[in-house]
Formats: structure tokens, sequence, C-alpha cells
């Protein structure tokens, strides 16, 4: 995705292959604060093919720490507003190491994320908070995000997903 790396926060860069190592490792972290970590199958080939081919599925910004070392990431993909008739950004996941939380790096990935849409004039900036994550709930409000009332996101997965595509279940054991 091309914009100008000028909207983006000094603290802020979009990944490169050579971060894959530490936005994995920043994925794990992510799923072991929400209680998720077995949830988490992603490879390193699979995050470098999503990021980096030639029709990338989802892209990437990175925070660094004053050190230099990558202290947090934002991932995102794109989406479209059939009432706006242009892309939005939907976040799929933002994560900022413990040990940085609190120096602005991820106002700075939010941030960054806000004036690559504008940039590129997107209508929109939407992600999703587990309920229960009030430290998140507080950082997004105070940012000036609004809850979308009304609005229930649905999943389909696993055996439910083959389902609803007319296909049986996983084949039986012989």
């Amino acid at each position: 995705m091309s914009f100008s790396t000028s909207v983006l926060h000094p603290a802020v860069r979009p990944a490169t292959e050579v971060d894959c190592d530490d936005i994995l490792e920043l994925i794990r972290a992510l799923a072991a604060y929400e209680r998720s970590e077995h949830e988490v199958k992603v490879t390193r080939d699979q995050l470098l093919a999503a990021l980096f081919s030639p029709q990338p599925s989802a892209y990437a910004l990175v925070a660094e720490d004053q050190s230099g070392q990558v202290a947090g990431f934002a991932l995102y993909f794109l989406n479209f507003s059939t009432w706006e008739g242009v892309h939005g950004i939907y976040l799929e996941d933002l994560f900022v190491s413990p040990t940085q939380r609190g120096t602005g790096l991820g106002k700075a990935l939010l941030q960054s994320l806000a004036a690559i849409a504008l940039s590129r004039g997107y209508a929109r900036f939407d992600w999703s908070v587990l309920d229960w994550n009030q430290p998140s709930i507080d950082f997004y409000s105070a940012m000036g995000a609004v809850p979308m009332d009304g609005w229930t996101v649905y999943r389909l997965t696993g055996d439910a997903l083959r389902r609803a595509a007319g296909q049986a279940g996983p084949p039986e054991a012989g």
C-alpha cells in the first residue's frame, strides 16, 4: 500500500519483512493478554505472504521504542463502505509490549492509521475491542473513538463455516 510516510508518527514506520519475527512475537503476546494463546496458528511464512506478497491481504505498521527496537504493531486491512463508496481501514490487531505501555506508542500507531486513512481519502477507521478490556476501551474513548451501539459482530468458523458453504464436516477417520 503506497502512502507518504510523512503522515506517520516519528516512532512508527511501515513493517518490513525483517520485522516478521517481532510481529509474530507480539501477536503471541497479544493472544496471551487476551487469554487466547492456544488459538494462535499463524506461521512466519503465512505472515510474510499476507503482508508482503505482490497483492498483500493485510498491512502492518510497527512502533519502535527509543532504542529502535520494535515494541508495538498494528495489523490492518482495507474494507469498503458501500454507503460512502470508498475504502476504510479495519484494524485487526494493535499491541504494544507491556514494558512500553504509557510511552505513547499505542497512540502513535492509532494516529498514524488515522492519518493514512485521511491521506488516502478513506471514509472510516474501524476495529473491535473485547468487552472486558476496559484499559483499551478507556484508551480508545480518550482518542475520540465511539462504540458502534446496535451492531453485533458475527463469525463463522470450523464446522459452521463448512456447513454454511454446503460442505460436510471433516472426513471420518477410517
